[in-house]
């Protein structure tokens, strides 16, 4: 399937829009880079995603961690405030998405991502507005959180994927994540393999079955 690229800016921000020619999308995946990355890393990686009728979109983190670089939050002692502001972020950019496709009959938005976009996914799935169908995290956790209630709504169907050898991740954070999530009536689907802190080809694959399932 031919994916249509462009670049546009939703409330002042860059976002990459990925939408499939010669089909009707239903289904919105927002996808989020890692820490100090841009939206183009995440591109690179999803051009080998084959999934139905989904329009793609890459924003870029809120926060500079210059020389062109972003992230989703802030580290260190105001990290709850920046996750806060995160979600309002991301609020924001859903409702730019829904009022740009509004003419489509969108019926679906799932968010995926890698380390802490990973993190960014499952923390709006616990904390956002916006009811996510589903979530894919590649070396994810959770970051230190705001005291905002967890929003109640629909529950998310989740994948988590970490490594046994990530350097970055341990495992056991992953792991932690995941846990969180289901006791908050997520439901989880855990994958640990023997990989390092990466997005390599057998997530992409075990990503598009979650998808398209």
């Amino acid at each position: 399937m031919t994916i249509k690229y462009q670049n546009t800016l939703w409330n002042n921000k860059k976002v990459i829009i990925g939408k499939p020619e010669n089909s009707k999308p239903l289904n919105i995946l927002i996808g989020f880079h890692g820490a100090e990355s841009t939206p183009e890393n995440m591109l690179v990686q999803s051009n080998r995603l084959k999934l139905d009728n989904t329009i793609l979109i890459f924003p870029e983190g809120p926060v500079d961690a210059k020389e062109g670089r972003w992230s989703w939050w802030k580290d260190g002692p105001g990290q709850p405030k920046s996750v806060e502001e995160f979600l309002d972020f991301t609020n924001q950019l859903i409702q730019a998405a829904q009022d740009h496709f509004k003419p489509l009959s969108l019926n679906r938005i799932s968010l995926w991502g890698f380390s802490q976009g990973g993190a960014a996914s499952l923390v709006y799935a616990l904390l956002g507005s916006q009811n996510i169908y589903k979530v894919a995290s590649v070396c994810g956790f959770l970051p230190e959180l705001p005291s905002t209630d967890s929003k109640g709504a629909l529950t998310t169907q989740i994948l988590g994927i970490f490594g046994s050898n990530d350097e970055v991740v341990p495992s056991f954070l992953a792991d932690y994540a995941l846990e969180e999530m289901k006791k908050k009536g997520h439901l989880i689907e855990s994958k640990e393999t023997s990989q390092t802190h990466e997005l390599n080809a057998e997530n992409l694959n075990d990503i598009c079955i979650f998808f398209n399932s």
